[in-house]
């Protein structure tokens, strides 16, 4: 059965929910203090089946203008709109209001009903009628039919029902396909079922078992129940009525305005790009930084609007900007909304969402605004790459694509493939979906280089730069599954080499200086003199009255070369009479079983700042096992 809903909109007291009573039999004021004053304070809800199968869900909407907001919330999700405009009293304040809203939400389909007409003569409503005409004219209701009714009398009732049924089939179904979204309108606890939500099913499907999350907030929980128009089903498409039946979710820990989806689909944001219409009504410009209220989905947050390329905006201008938060929401790219003013309360503007999770954005920059500008434009496929390239080195997931581009899944993997395929973007971490492109990607191993041409000309003497001190020299939270891909990429290119954990650029040698070249010399026949008791590196320095820094230098290059053994920090000795003495320790553990300190004192001749070393190296490298006070031989 295909799903419409139809949202009332209107002056209060226009006859709204006697209009949808007339209609439906069903009484859309459910609270006490509406009942009482005459008046809608909150959403009401009321269903209707046409004669041609479809079902039409009913949000009737308040119209007094200290309840506007909830008029957002209600408008938010509808199809179609029926303007109600009382006869005897014609276009009023929240008339205009309303409809500002309904343009600035996208509506494009509308019913103009003319009630209370068993209240005025022929004449007037001709004259009423007339004066609707101007009102609409150049608004997406320029062309809708007008229906004069009377829910006292009943009379046009039926023509509107008609009317309703004719146009039904032009209204395009909302996809069942997407992401799952239902923004919540009213919360509260049923006896024996607990808490219970409702909404319009925007967009996707749930059903009976499905687990979900409340955004912004986190909360997860599982479908226990599903109803729509007061009947019990399994599942509920996009464009239904639904109540939700949650288990184990008190009602405190679910407001109004936060929105249901599946847990991981949605990312909540205190920042949005958007494109803005700024009302022609309005009285005066509107500035950077001035103070806002954001209407979208059954959301209210206040916050701040940014100007991105002007310091004020003239009525009836349209402009890209940024809309910076005092609490998060969770939307998708082409969401509609609506700002209204902190004081005095009306609606000043409203347009589209761009950019769903943005970065914050530096006032008057060009290709901030001219990006933004051609979101609009943009293909699928392009649209995709521009999002994965905005994403900058941080790379962007697959579920944030989903949320950013708004298109289906099927078609997202499509475009992901060409652009894949095509080399425009790189898959840089295939357990997480998160793709990376080609441009950032080349930025950062021309980085990369340019880090090792650096090193290398500060340190000519070391064969390569340390892995990890190259890992951080990159841009901070950079994802180590893309900093290990620039390295494997790098190298399969040719352009360095990695050995073991040092990395080197491929045409980079170690080269002396003639006073190096001196020194090496020095430091070799130093060292080859020395055997098991060489100058410690304190000494070495006094004596051949060096930098240390540069003797250290030309004694790593050694210990590269394999020429010297560092045995511990400031104690290096000639490879030549370690491995000497490891072959002597050796074949004395095999004769003898077992070694005591003074024994290798004997074997070395060295004193107990030699020996000690000594003997925590050999240990170190697997050659011997201290067990008490003596070295055994350590076997595989």
């Amino acid at each position: 059965m295909k799903q419409i809903v139809l949202g009332t909109a209107g002056h209060i007291d226009h006859g709204k929910t006697s209009f949808v009573k007339a209609m439906t039999g069903i009484n859309t004021d459910r609270l006490k203090e509406e009942q009482a004053r005459g008046i809608t304070i909150e959403l009401g809800f009321a269903w209707l089946d046409l004669p041609n199968g479809v079902r039409i869900g009913i949000v009737d909407v308040p119209g007094h203008e200290k309840f506007v907001k909830n008029m957002v919330a209600g408008a938010t999700g509808i199809d179609i709109v029926a303007m109600i405009i009382a006869a005897d009293e014609g276009v009023m304040p929240q008339t205009k209001e309303h409809m500002e809203i309904c343009q600035l939400l996208g509506i494009n389909f509308g019913i103009v009903v003319l009630t209370k007409i068993d209240l005025v003569d022929e004449e007037w409503l001709e004259l009423v009628t007339d004066d609707i005409k101007k009102f609409v004219k150049g608004t997406f209701l320029d062309d809708a039919p007008v229906i004069p009714v009377s829910a006292a009398t009943g009379q046009g009732i039926a023509e509107f029902i008609d009317v309703l049924t004719e146009l039904s089939p032009k209204i395009s179904g909302r996809s069942s396909s997407g992401l799952f979204r239902l923004p919540v309108d009213r919360v509260f606890t049923m006896k024996g079922f607990g808490t219970v939500i409702t909404g319009t099913l925007i967009s996707g499907r749930v059903q009976v078992g499905d687990m979900i999350m409340i955004y912004p907030s986190g909360i997860t929980s599982k479908v226990r129940g599903i109803q729509v128009h007061n009947e019990s089903v399994t599942e509920a498409v996009a464009g239904m009525r639904t109540a939700i039946n949650f288990q184990g979710l008190e009602k405190a820990s679910v407001n109004r305005g936060e929105v249901v989806s599946t847990p991981g689909a949605l990312i909540p944001t205190f920042m949005l790009d958007v494109s803005l219409h700024y009302l022609s009504s309005n009285k005066k410009p509107v500035k950077n930084r001035t103070r806002i209220r954001f209407h979208t989905g059954t959301s209210e947050i206040p916050g701040n609007l940014i100007l991105l390329d002007r310091e004020e905006l003239l009525p009836g201008e349209d402009t890209v900007v940024q809309l910076r938060l005092d609490t998060p929401v969770a939307v998708v790219k082409d969401d509609r909304f609506v700002l209204r003013s902190v004081s005095p309360v009306r609606t000043i503007a409203g347009g589209q969402i761009l950019n769903p999770v943005p970065g914050k954005h530096k006032r008057f920059k060009a290709e901030i605004t001219e990006g933004l500008e051609s979101l609009s434009e943009l293909l699928p496929e392009e649209l995709v790459s521009y999002y994965v390239a905005q994403s900058d080195f941080k790379g962007v997931s697959i579920s944030e694509l989903k949320v950013m581009t708004n298109i289906s899944e099927k078609q997202l993997d499509s475009n992901l493939q060409n652009l894949l395929s095509k080399k425009n973007i790189v898959l840089a971490d295939k357990e997480n979906k998160i793709y990376l492109h080609q441009n950032i990607l080349n930025d950062l191993k021309l980085e990369t280089h340019n880090f090792l041409d650096a090193y290398h000309k500060s340190n000519p003497l070391k064969e390569g730069m340390p892995k990890e001190e190259l890992k951080s020299k990159m841009p901070a939270f950079l994802n180590p599954k893309f900093f290990n891909l620039i390295i494997n990429q790098m190298t399969k290119e040719s352009g360095i080499l990695l050995d073991e954990d040092t990395v080197r650029l491929k045409g980079h040698k170690v080269s002396l200086g003639e006073d190096q070249s001196q020194i090496k010399i020095k430091i070799t026949k130093i060292y080859g003199n020395g055997g098991l008791t060489p100058p410690f590196m304190k000494d070495l320095t006094e004596e051949l009255k060096i930098d240390s820094a540069k003797a250290k230098d030309v004694l790593m290059l050694l210990v590269n070369e394999g020429v010297i053994i560092k045995i511990k920090e400031d104690f290096y000795i000639n490879s030549e009479h370690i491995n000497k003495l490891k072959n002597t320790l050796v074949e004395f553990l095999k004769a003898n079983g077992e070694m005591s300190t003074p024994q290798f004192k004997d074997m070395t001749g060295a004193s107990r700042k030699y020996l000690i070393p000594l003997l925590e190296y050999f240990d170190s490298k697997n050659v011997t096992i201290r067990i008490g006070d003596i070295r055994k031989l350590r076997r595989a």
